[in-house]
């Protein structure tokens, strides 16, 4: 049995603990505010955006009357909607697979420190289990490039043989438009030119305060909604160019959230014109919008995990208090004995 002098301090120490858990939890709580406040800004615009990409790919599809300064009546989305747009420069080079065609991209989200439970682990979990899909398929470590942004992911991979072609670090920490930016555009440009097949994106996405869901998903080559009853019309995509996609199911909106008769548009000056622009500002947000949605997961993450910690070590606290009680009455009880004991000789 422990002696009263280390209870004491036993209890001093989780005392001490509880105040470092308790002030991360409220440092993570307001980062926490901050983040959603900016992913929350973020997605009505980067929605709207998609919205437009999707119903100008599909109403190109159909070869229904796309004018330039007139009004456009797109119809619902379907799978004839699969025609794809060229991303400038990617050329009509027809789709191989990533072992024919070249090397694949993933970009991989954690946090730059610890203390958020499972955050880092399932992303990293999820990494390595998409480069051994790429394994399996043939391709080479050579092959598979990770952007780790992110120190912990970084550090897994560079252990794994995967160093980060830069760092990205800062990125994690403060997520700044101009940086997610200038990572999109190496990527499209990597994309573009034929270095890589593929660009998957993992990381975090806040679902809510209690939920983070690890996410995999295709960044290039893009691909353009389905309808909103799920229906196809077996029209095969054309091969070789890059495809465009709704937002809405992946932030837990469903294809519900996507109307089936959009609004009607004016196009200025011409669609060719407005895509050339719209698909990579559409890939820079995607990106800058994944950054931020993993940002606001770990702190998530960091509050739910300080406040577990919290929890644990109140109830550690209260076990070693009540010991702390029952020895020093023991003690007590014992002195008193003896007391009375001698008193009676």
């Amino acid at each position: 049995m422990a002696s009263l002098k280390e209870i004491k301090n036993r209890i001093a120490s989780v005392s001490g603990t509880l105040k470092i858990t308790s002030a991360m939890k409220l440092v993570a709580s307001a980062k926490l505010r901050k983040a959603q406040q900016a992913i929350t800004n973020m997605l009505p615009y980067e929605r709207k955006l998609q919205h437009i990409l999707d119903n100008l790919l599909a109403q190109d599809s159909y070869g229904s009357g796309v004018q330039s300064g007139g009004a456009v009546v797109p119809r619902p989305y379907s799978a004839a909607a699969e025609r794809e747009w060229t991303l400038p420069g990617t050329g009509d080079a027809p789709v191989e697979t990533a072992a024919m065609r070249g090397k694949v991209a993933i970009v991989a989200f954690s946090s730059n420190s610890s203390l958020c439970g499972a955050f880092n682990a399932n992303a990293i979990r999820k990494t390595f289990a998409a480069i051994d899909e790429y394994r399996a398929s043939g391709l080479s470590d050579s092959d598979i490039v990770v952007y780790s942004v992110g120190r912990k992911m970084a550090e897994a991979m560079r252990k794994a043989g995967f160093p980060s072609p830069d760092d990205y670090t800062k990125m994690a920490d403060s997520p700044g438009y101009e940086a997610a930016s200038a990572l999109s555009q190496e990527l499209i440009d990597g994309y573009s030119s034929g270095r890589f097949s593929k660009v998957e994106l993992v990381y975090n996405h806040f679902k809510s305060t209690a939920s983070q869901l690890t996410v995999r998903e295709t960044y290039l080559p893009m691909a353009v909604a389905p309808a909103p009853d799920g229906t196809t019309d077996g029209t095969p995509p054309v091969p070789g160019r890059v495809h465009s996609r709704s937002a809405a199911a992946e932030y837990g909106l469903g294809t519900a959230a996507m109307p089936s008769e959009p609004d009607d548009m004016i196009i200025e000056p011409s669609p060719e014109e407005l895509l050339e622009e719209l698909l990579p500002k559409v890939q820079r947000l995607k990106l800058y919008t994944a950054l931020l949605d993993t940002n606001a997961a770990e702190h998530a993450a960091r509050t739910v995990a300080m406040q577990t910690a919290t929890d644990n070590g109140n109830e550690l606290l209260e076990s070693l208090t009540l010991e702390y009680n029952k020895g020093r009455q023991q003690k007590i009880t014992s002195e008193i004995l003896d007391i009375v004991g001698g008193s009676m000789q």
